[in-house]
């Protein structure tokens, strides 16, 4: 047998062996692929029916980092021009003391601006005397303008001093403080993985007491709810620097709670 026989032989016999292999490769990978799709076939055609639920309850108390407070600042006049310069002013003056105590623009928001007019209903009959039934027109005896501004507090030490000064610029309804944390939720969140933590730890023990092992959770749900304690403290009109000290205010901690329910399979 000359060189290029020999040659020809041996280029002949490893196409074969490499056409062999990777027949016998792409054997396997079909197979595997099948029995793949055949499990999940039968899974979602057969629901785990050996299973257990456990519920876990979880809270968490954390102290607020922001303190919300709101006011109201308000005036009547006879005309709309008038009850607007006289608020328009007043709300400044309160804006000013605002960012004094170093509260940043963002953390300022008007919540409503209204202007409402003023009526009277006068009697026609005079007093003590019997009196038809009134259907005289009212009477638009001036106009009110109002504007409701909130204030986000970083500094919680401040708290105390702002409220006492709103009530020396004579603002009107002040409600607040309303301790909470800037992140929403950020107090659930916490409240959340001590509720699994406990159920995980209840499932271990339910698992060991009735002999079985868990297996992979097939359904999951949860509910939350939120138990805050802000304080609140009300100033009502008018009043004057003398009367306006300023408040102790305690800041207290926020109590987060959850609630969650795990379905595990079992084996």
């Amino acid at each position: 047998m000359d060189d290029n026989s020999f040659c020809k032989f041996c280029d002949t016999k490893g196409l074969r062996i490499v056409g062999v292999c990777t027949i016998a490769i792409l054997a396997l990978f079909l197979l595997a692929q099948t029995i793949h799709t055949l499990t999940n076939l039968s899974r979602s055609a057969n629901p785990a029916t050996d299973t257990i639920t456990v519920q876990g309850d979880g809270q968490a108390t954390l102290p607020p980092d922001v303190a919300k407070i709101s006011f109201t600042v308000e005036n009547t006049s006879a005309t709309v021009v008038e009850a607007q310069s006289a608020t328009t002013k007043q709300a400044n003056a309160a804006l000013d003391f605002v960012k004094g105590q170093g509260i940043a623009e963002k953390d300022i928001k008007t919540l409503s601006y209204n202007i409402s007019p003023q009526y009277s209903y006068p009697n026609p009959c005079p007093p003590g005397s019997m009196c038809p039934a009134y259907g005289g027109t009212p009477k638009v005896t001036g106009y009110q303008v109002a504007e409701t501004i909130q204030v986000t507090m970083r500094d919680l030490a401040k708290t105390g001093a702002l409220l006492g000064g709103l009530g020396k610029l004579s603002v009107q309804n002040v409600s607040g403080p309303a301790f909470a944390l800037d992140d929403a939720n950020a107090g659930y969140d916490a409240a959340r993985a001590d509720a699994i933590t406990n159920a995980k730890t209840q499932a271990s023990l339910l698992a060991k007491q009735l002999g079985v092992h868990l297996g992979k959770i097939v359904n999951f749900s949860e509910s939350s709810g939120r138990n805050a304690y802000p304080m609140m403290y009300g100033l009502g009109g008018d009043v004057s620097a003398s009367k306006a000290a300023i408040p102790e205010i305690s800041v207290g901690e926020n109590t987060y709670s959850a609630s969650v329910s795990i379905t595990y399979e079992i084996r």
